[in-house]
């Protein structure tokens, strides 16, 4: 199982997870996980490594 989360205290609102990965949107300025627990990583790890503060964490 994978667990996907968004940190909003870190995340500064940049928009790159959300052009990157479907499982993302922007609301309120921040980022949002639609699907928190997705069967597979998918580009839920690339949008992690794209994050310029870290905000996202993608756990196995």
């Amino acid at each position: 199982m994978v667990k996907v989360s968004v940190d909003k205290n870190k995340c500064i609102g940049c928009g790159a997870c959300a052009n990157l990965c479907d499982n993302f949107v922007m609301k309120n300025g921040k980022s949002h996980v639609v699907n928190p627990n997705p069967k597979e990583l998918g580009c839920n790890e690339k949008a992690a490594k794209s994050c310029p503060t870290k905000a996202i964490k993608v756990t196995k």
